[in-house]
């Protein structure tokens, strides 16, 4: 869900979408973590990849969404939203 949203906002090589996480605040991921993730969404045809000429080094494999990430995006924030608001009502935890 996260790989998408990123590539949502503007196409992305592996490296570049860690840092991106990791401003975020989602130190935890690594790059050799999410390359098995984007293997997996370019397999459900939910990104694809491509690459870029780098100056002075091997081209970049892009990665931007498809339509069909974008959909399937919508449908995991909407999942997101019910399941971290119940999440944050049991940890606030309070009477019944």
């Amino acid at each position: 869900m996260c790989l998408l949203a990123v590539i949502e906002e503007e196409p992305s090589y592996g490296y570049e979408m860690v840092q991106k996480l990791s401003q975020k605040g989602l130190a935890l991921v690594s790059d050799g973590s999410i390359y098995p993730s984007l293997s997996r969404l370019q397999k459900r045809d939910l990104a694809e990849g491509y690459l870029v000429a780098s100056q002075g080094g091997p081209p970049r494999k892009y990665y931007r969404i498809t339509d069909e990430g974008t959909a399937a995006l919508v449908q995991y924030r909407s999942s997101w939203h019910e399941v971290s608001a119940g999440v944050e009502a049991v940890l606030e935890g309070g009477g019944a």
